[in-house]
């Protein structure tokens, strides 16, 4: 789009937009962390394009647009009814012109902005006059183009599956457009921003929930200790039995910090980071797991980036260990050999409990983590999904880092680990509620299935299920197809299972205690 308007703000940055916007809102908006600003809820783009499901499932946060929000992450865009940053305007090269469509070019662009280059698309209530409803439906040639140019060729064909494989007219889409186009090689991003100091004193409570790993959360500390902005508070929720644990392990050394220790009663990790959310006094909650370690620059840079890009709330960069034994060197040294993309900042799609920061007044409001997640998986990106879904942008922020050793023993998923275990061996999981797990172990782990069924809609878990089982089917060896075949019957008995116990877990409803 060539007719595109410019704005500068009073700090000197050009901004482009289309359409009417409220200027001195969108002024104050170019201070935020935003880089793409629309009102497209109103105008006929809310849920647009549902057919993304047939690639995401249930594996990309923003599937769906948010409900009730003046503003929230969305990257649904109205071309004639946008502002963006001329620099990311740039980068990203404006509406690709290969598409019938404008419309279908502004969401290609939206989606690309926060998937693929760190961007930040925000739906904006009232930030545009424009009343006008429009048709936000993408015709087939231009799905297929989408699907080809940002994804790799199995979707396409999964998506003919699902809407109809012996449709000529969906082959005849698909295969003119990979003829026409290839996949899109995204190897730029939007640069990070320039952080700032620090501003002001704010306040950090970091919290260490462990088990069977004191001398893991031992020396986490001793990296806390070294911080250049040291937390005002740490908690330590320590789960290891009585008779396993030695607590004359945290008196032994002086911190500049408060220590906490609170010795763990109840079971799970969920649990252990409610009880000390509570006890929480800090401007700011750094969640960590027991088995890191944290460079010195940590915590300044997780508060730097916060206050640089106004937002509250981001997830930071997680590097698994070769080994338990490696240390802040070994950090380094992979850091070291990371190409530009891991400067990418903008949206985060997952979110991990070993290092995040979160302002602690949005903590208070979800109250914390969901304990129906308990003895399984998937707690983590529950939580940071519900922290979208009050309307804060989650950032990934790439400056602040940890080295993630998983050591071989020891950790919450000790509990966790029995859910594998059948017969009389096996000890009862939170989820099993008052139904015990009998002769089939259900697949996937019934909380992954709770969390899909609380986050995403129905037709999303059946776009699920058929994900599963395709690549359940066609991911393996060749040798073993028949025998993986052969099995999808009780396999599907295996995902039923889960379903039932996710059920009964969505009847409990959010539980924090």
């Amino acid at each position: 789009m060539s007719n595109l308007k410019q704005y500068i703000t009073k700090k000197g940055e050009v901004l482009l937009y289309n359409g009417t916007p409220d200027l001195a809102q969108l002024e104050i908006l170019a201070d935020g962390p935003g880089d793409i600003w629309h009102s497209s809820f109103e105008q006929g783009y809310k849920n647009a394009f549902p057919e993304l499901v047939y690639q995401t499932a249930i594996f990309f946060w923003y599937i769906n647009d948010f409900d009730g929000l003046d503003e929230c992450v969305s990257w649904r865009v109205n071309p004639n009814a946008f502002a963006v940053r001329q620099s990311v305007w740039e980068i990203l090269g404006g509406f690709d012109p290969d598409f019938e469509s404008v419309q279908a070019g502004a969401l290609d662009f939206g989606f690309r902005a926060i998937r693929f280059y760190g961007g930040v698309p925000l739906y904006v209530k009232g930030l545009f006059s424009e009343q006008v409803r429009e048709s936000a439906t993408l015709s087939r040639t231009d799905r297929h183009v989408f699907f080809r140019k940002n994804f790799k060729t199995d979707h396409a064909i999964f998506m003919i599956y699902r809407m109809g494989i012996l449709n000529p007219r969906e082959w005849h889409a698909f295969l003119s457009a990979k003829r026409n186009y290839s996949q899109r090689n995204y190897d730029t991003i939007i640069p990070p921003r320039l952080l700032k100091e620090v501003s002001g004193t704010p306040t950090v409570s970091y919290i260490i929930p462990t088990m069977f790993r004191q001398d893991f959360t031992l020396q986490l500390l001793d990296d806390l200790a070294a911080q250049s902005h040291p937390p005002a508070q740490v908690i330590v929720v320590d789960a290891t039995p009585e008779s396993e644990r030695d607590e004359s392990l945290y008196a032994q050394k002086h911190y500049p910090f408060r220590l906490e220790v609170v010795w763990q009663q109840s079971k799970g990790s969920c649990r252990a980071r409610n009880e000390a959310i509570l006890l929480c006094s800090g401007d700011y909650i750094v969640f960590g797991d027991d088995d890191i370690r944290v460079p010195a620059d940590f915590i300044e840079n997780h508060l730097r980036f916060l206050q640089t890009y106004g937002a509250d709330a981001c997830n930071g960069l997680d590097i698994r260990a070769d080994h338990h034994q490696q240390g802040l060197e070994d950090l380094r040294r992979k850091l070291s050999v990371f190409g530009p993309l891991r400067w990418r900042a903008g949206v985060t799609t997952n979110f991990s409990n070993a290092n995040s920061c979160v302002r602690t007044k949005y903590v208070h409001a979800l109250v914390g983590n969901d304990i129906n997640f308990d003895g399984g998986y998937g707690e983590d990106g529950d939580f940071g999904l519900s922290l979208a879904k009050l309307g804060l942008v989650v950032m990934f922020n790439p400056f602040s880092t940890n080295l993630h050793l998983k050591p071989p023993s020891g950790g919450y998923r000790w509990w966790g680990a029995q859910a594998k275990i059948l017969g009389k061996k096996r000890k009862t999981q939170p989820w099993e509620l008052d139904t015990p797990v009998g002769l089939v172990r259900p697949v996937p782990s019934p909380t992954v299935m709770y969390g899909i069924i609380k986050q995403f809609t129905p037709q999303q878990l059946v776009e699920y299920k058929h994900k599963h089982f395709s690549y359940y089917l066609f991911s393996g060896p060749k040798y073993s197809f028949v025998y993986r075949l052969l099995r999808i019957p009780y396999k599907n008995i295996q995902f039923h299972k889960s379903v039932y116990y996710a059920k009964k877990l969505i009847k409990l409803g959010v539980r924090t205690k």
